[in-house]
């Protein structure tokens, strides 16, 4: 006959092996993204602090990122979030940074077409 504790070892090892593959589960699930959220006209007028006729004119105009069915209008959240975050205004360094790297790029532009010029002079000449 087998030792009793034996059996007893044997069921708690199976029990905790049942556990963690639960634990191991149940943390797979969680780590999966959220659903996205819809919302309606109104749900997004309060959100862009706007009126619902403000918001119905932005979707006809085709400004707002609309999904429609069955005669209504639903918006994700998230993209409505990219809509407003693509309207921020750039400060001022920003703006003169970009203005120097424009700059910086036509006057590697203007070196670069005047080097392909001085060639096709070059190769004129000893034609």
């Amino acid at each position: 006959m087998n030792n009793p504790f034996e059996v007893i070892e044997a069921r708690l090892s199976n029990i905790e092996t049942l556990l963690l593959d639960l634990k191991h589960k149940t943390k797979e699930q969680g780590e999966q993204p959220p659903a996205e959220e819809l919302l309606t006209v109104q749900d997004t007028a309060k959100l862009l602090s706007l009126s619902v006729p403000t918001i119905y004119g932005l979707i006809s105009k085709g400004e707002l990122p609309v999904m429609k069915r069955s005669k209504r209008c639903y918006f994700s959240k998230v993209e409505l979030i990219n809509y407003l975050k693509q309207g921020r205004k750039k400060t001022l360094a920003e703006t003169a940074i970009e203005a120097e790297n424009y700059l910086s790029g036509k006057k590697r532009k203007s070196e670069f077409d005047a080097a392909a010029e001085s060639i096709v002079n070059h190769k004129k000449e000893r034609a």
